[in-house]
């Protein structure tokens, strides 16, 4: 089959279908001539002859009958894969950062919203890979905070921000805020954080120590990180660590460990979460997607004048 011209094929579906070169020329609107040809062309890569000539056109061989599925079967593959890569008719692909964290869940919400839409959800590193994905066409779309300093966008890079994302401390019941209904940021001086995700050199990272800066907390990125069990087994046990989460970040635990997620307060830290894509994608969805974010719900921290971010956010 190497070799094998998909238009040749195509015109052989059609010449079989009508039974008549000239039907076939009509409906690919091409000479009766260049069918002709065509056939003779796949007929010789074949080794076999696909029609026999009748007084009132063409019939299949045996060989010609045999062909044919599989004829068929290469056009279904070819709209397939075609299909695949138009705007409007592949899914849209979106960088989430982390599946349980906050731009899943607005992802989702999205979703809820355009069911028509087919997304596939992706995970990448960091704001790097995720500008880098855009580019080379592998994603259409990534939730990243990527304001942050030496970082340098291009004229073919659009970001919008795209929510604010309230934090919140996770901690056990014997813990000594635990009774709190919510903390300031001047509370958690003097306790141990611990963030074992954190990396440094990305976008995260760069959030958190500025966060820690600007508060003198402690946050701790020692030990292996083992994944969000271990670290909430760890917490339920302990009186004094903490770890920092979105507001939107899923977590699960047994109900034995009664875990409190606390919202921080005066001031409210938030995380810039925003949506960059390329700004000569056509997809339809992208576009829909940035309409949802832009005309979402206003968080209930919207109105207050307490919040924090980076000055490079």
């Amino acid at each position: 089959m190497t070799g094998v011209d998909l238009a040749a094929v195509r015109t052989f579906v059609a010449a079989a279908d009508s039974g008549r070169f000239q039907d076939a020329a009509g409906e690919l609107s091409i000479t009766q001539q260049a069918v002709s040809k065509r056939i003779a062309t796949l007929e010789k890569i074949l080794g076999v002859r696909l029609f026999t000539r009748t007084a009132r056109g063409v019939k299949l061989t045996i060989d010609g009958q045999a062909f044919l599925p599989h004829a068929r079967d290469l056009l279904r593959a070819e709209e397939r894969a075609v299909a695949s890569v138009r705007p409007g008719r592949r899914a849209l692909r979106v960088d989430v950062i982390g599946r349980r964290l906050g731009p899943a869940a607005v992802l989702g919400d999205f979703h809820r919203a355009h069911p028509e839409v087919e997304l596939d959800v992706v995970t990448l590193f960091d704001a790097d890979a995720a500008i880098d994905a855009i580019r080379s066409g592998t994603i259409d779309a990534s939730f990243r905070a990527v304001t942050m300093p030496g970082r340098r966008l291009f004229d073919d890079i659009g970001v919008a921000r795209a929510f604010d994302e309230p934090i919140e401390i996770v901690i056990g019941p014997a813990h000594e805020l635990a009774d709190l209904r919510a903390v300031t940021p001047a509370e958690l001086v003097g306790y141990r954080i611990w963030m074992p995700g954190l990396v440094p050199g990305t976008e995260w990272g760069a959030y958190y120590d500025d966060l820690a800066a600007a508060f003198g907390l402690t946050i701790e990125v020692t030990g292996p990180d083992f994944g969000t069990k271990p670290l909430l087994d760890t917490l339920a046990d302990s009186r004094s660590l903490a770890t920092l989460v979105g507001e939107r970040t899923h977590l699960v635990w047994p109900a034995e460990h009664g875990l409190r997620r606390i919202p921080v307060r005066d001031p409210i830290p938030v995380y810039p979460h925003s949506l960059v894509w390329h700004r000569n994608n056509p997809h339809p969805a992208l576009a829909a997607l940035r309409t949802h974010l832009s005309s979402g719900r206003r968080p209930e921290h919207a109105e207050a004048e307490t919040t924090w971010t980076p000055a490079w956010a």
